[in-house]
């Protein structure tokens, strides 16, 4: 009878689960879809000289492909001379499609390869990773940088790599195996490092079939070009020097560092073959390791990332092999489960530039930040194994009873649920950095990334808040400019305060609170990003003048002195930062939100009277120096009010609140139980 009640409820619940998990599938591929159109739509709508460069230098109607003489004369073409001979034929056909059959090609092979990456997941996986794999794995790649330069520059980099997978994931036989990854290995050589991880793993006929078909598609490419062959193997030793320049950017290899970092000759070389040779040998026990227990797809990618560092010319469009890397599981908390694919997906899909700072001291991080990607993977990070109790269970993440928000319309998001525990740090550390890279581009787009950009309509606004005040009679701007630039020392503190503790403050009130008040840190955070977000859409809509850009009023430039508006020299950050992102002003909006945080947790009455000074010297600072109106400081305000409110609502009451009210509720519920047990034990 239990059964018979309780099945159609069980039924109900299933069938809710599985109509949810068929609308996130759908939602997922939806995703991927428009990242594929919009890839389609920027190579397309780039102009015909500028896209598919590499493809148009192969077999366009001047290419290197229809001349009699050698591939390599011209240093255009980089790839082996088995690839130019499969190509070849293919070049008075491709002319008339050049654009758009390679394009919708490449898309093709790259959902192919998200499919096959998607299905080589190590098992057992759960229903709903199985079917929500696939289309993550083909927006990532879409996301990615090789496959966007790939897409932009009409390479042919990921033939090799789904060659590959397709011959460790879905080619039946050890032969048929061995034959995809020796083709893979004729168009890209070092693909053959693949051969000794199927040998090691017990696949031994695969290995060899490998190595034979490298062979015979090298000897064949050979007897029909020798010349090119004799070019490419030995006097460019395979390939090596061909194309751009090696020690550029875009050659993300153990070489290419080197040369960088300013070695070359012998010692550049013996060095390189040092560490390449101590790069192998890790990275291909690790990767024989990982594939014994179970984790093949790691292993071909920690494979490929060798590849990836060895390589003397590895181009961003070869760089794929990383991003498989993302599947490796690595620590043993919850909390830090998420670090490394964040970090590779970050590495993988951004410039260099956001994820490290533009100064000197980040070059040697920031300009092989890829490299470092790769050489990390297949050397030391910490892959779990599938045997470790972690790996599938790992420290579960301590969290405060959930306690509704005032708004109980409002759901509360349960991906925020209130955690007692501090986050990983490294993981806060890239977040931060991405979010607020994006905050400076967002804030240099709003008037079309510079700073003469939308000054008409800046200066329009800036009238319209110069009369609302008048109006207002709080338009002290001017006279309290006027009045601290006559008092020297005044004038010096005020610039050093608006320059100096705009970021020092709140990082360091981040900082605390993530030693000391790990709960409230996140809390605070979220507000924080709330806010900034709010005021980001402030300067995209509302691009607006301070005082001291606005030329008839006659405010003084305590900072940078007189300007010449058509030519304006704010320092180093004139080209890098908006001047017209004025309104609402997160000087005054973040120093509230510290003095707010403060005054909220401090635990003495003078530390938060102490805390409430630096919005008030803030205040002051932004009117002093002319770089805000007193509306401006009002919209910061607004902003860092809504962004507690988002946070209120969306995360409900802090966790110290969220940890009283659980504590008192089981008192209560303690005193109940004794107040209900006591008597009927005396009866």
């Amino acid at each position: 009878m239990a059964n018979v009640e309780h099945g159609p409820g069980k039924a109900l619940v299933a069938g809710a689960a599985t109509a949810r998990l068929g609308m996130v599938r759908a939602g997922l591929w939806l995703i991927a879809a428009v990242l594929a159109a919009r890839q389609v739509v920027a190579v397309l709508s780039t102009p015909s000289g500028e896209r598919l460069t590499d493809l148009e230098t192969w077999i366009g109607p001047e290419g290197v492909l229809h001349v009699t003489g050698s591939l390599y004369d011209a240093d255009r073409f980089t790839g082996t001379p088995f690839g130019g001979l499969v190509l070849k034929p293919l070049a008075r056909g491709a002319e008339q499609a050049l654009g758009w059959a390679w394009t919708f090609g490449t898309l093709g092979l790259v959902v192919v390869l998200g499919l096959v990456v998607a299905r080589a997941l190590p098992r057992p996986v759960t229903r709903r990773t199985s079917l929500l794999a696939a289309p993550v794995a083909i927006s990532l790649l879409m996301l990615s940088l090789p496959v966007r330069n790939t897409l932009h520059l009409g390479q042919t980099s990921i033939i090799p790599v789904l060659l590959v997978l397709l011959g460790c994931f879905a080619a039946r036989g050890e032969k048929s195996s061995g034959l995809l990854i020796g083709i893979g290995a004729a168009l890209q050589p070092t693909v053959l490092l693949f051969a000794p991880l199927l040998w090691f793993t017990g696949r031994r006929r695969a290995a060899v079939s490998s190595g034979v078909t490298f062979a015979a598609c090298t000897l064949l490419a050979w007897a029909a070009m020798p010349h090119d062959s004799w070019t490419y193997w030995v006097h460019h030793v395979a390939g090596a020097g061909l194309g751009s320049s090696p020690d550029g950017l875009a050659n993300q290899s153990l070489h290419g560092a080197l040369l960088r970092f300013g070695l070359e000759g012998p010692l550049e070389i013996g060095l390189f073959l040092v560490l390449g040779s101590a790069v192998v040998v890790l990275g291909l026990r690790r990767a024989v390791r990982y594939a014994q227990d179970g984790q093949l797809l790691l292993a071909v990618a920690l494979t490929g990332c060798v590849a990836v560092a060895v390589s003397p010319t590895t181009w961003q469009h070869q760089l794929l092999w990383v991003l498989l890397a993302v599947v490796g599981r690595v620590g043993r908390k919850a909390s830090d489960r998420y670090v490394w694919p964040v970090a590779v997906v970050l590495v993988m899909t951004l410039p260099a530039r956001m994820l490290l700072p533009g100064t000197a001291l980040a070059d040697p991080l920031r300009d092989n930040v890829v490299l470092i990607a790769a050489v990390a993977a297949a050397t030391f990070v910490p892959f779990l194994s599938r045997t470790a109790p972690e790996y599938r269970a790992p420290v579960p993440t301590e969290y405060a009873k959930p306690v509704p928000a005032r708004w109980s319309r409002v759901p509360l998001l349960p991906f925020w649920r209130r955690v007692l525990t501090r986050p990983n740090l490294l993981l806060e550390m890239l977040l931060i950095r991405v979010g607020y890279y994006a905050y400076q581009q967002v804030r240099l787009a709003a008037t079309g990334g510079t700073n003469s950009g939308g000054r008409a309509t800046a200066e329009a606004h800036g009238t319209q808040v110069h009369s609302l005040e008048k109006f207002l009679h709080i338009d002290i701007e001017h006279w309290v400019n006027h009045a601290v630039a006559q008092v020297p020392w005044l004038k010096s503190f005020f610039n050093f305060y608006y320059e100096s503790f705009h970021f020092i403050v709140p990082l360091s009130v981040l900082a605390i609170l993530y030693i000391r008040r790990p709960a409230q840190y996140r809390w605070a955070r979220s507000a924080l990003g709330f806010a900034t977000v709010l005021a980001l859409i402030g300067f995209w809509f509302y691009p607006l003048a301070p005082p001291r850009l606005m030329p008839t009023l006659g405010f003084i430039d305590t900072l940078h002195g007189v300007q010449d508006f058509s030519k304006p020299d704010y320092g180093t950050l004139t080209a890098l930062t908006n001047q017209y992102a004025a309104m609402p002003s997160l000087h005054f909006g973040w120093s509230l939100w510290c003095g707010l945080v403060i005054a909220i947790l401090a635990p003495k009455w003078w530390m938060k009277a102490i805390a409430l000074l630096h919005p008030l010297f803030t205040i002051s600072a932004i009117i002093a120096t002319g770089n805000h109106w007193v509306l401006d400081a009002v919209g910061g305000a607004t902003v860092v009010g809504l962004g507690f409110l988002l946070t209120y609502v969306f995360q409900g009451p802090r966790a110290r609140t969220v940890m009283t009210a659980a504590a008192t509720g089981q008192a209560d519920e303690a005193t109940h139980s004794n107040q209900t047990v006591l008597p009927t034990a005396k009866g």
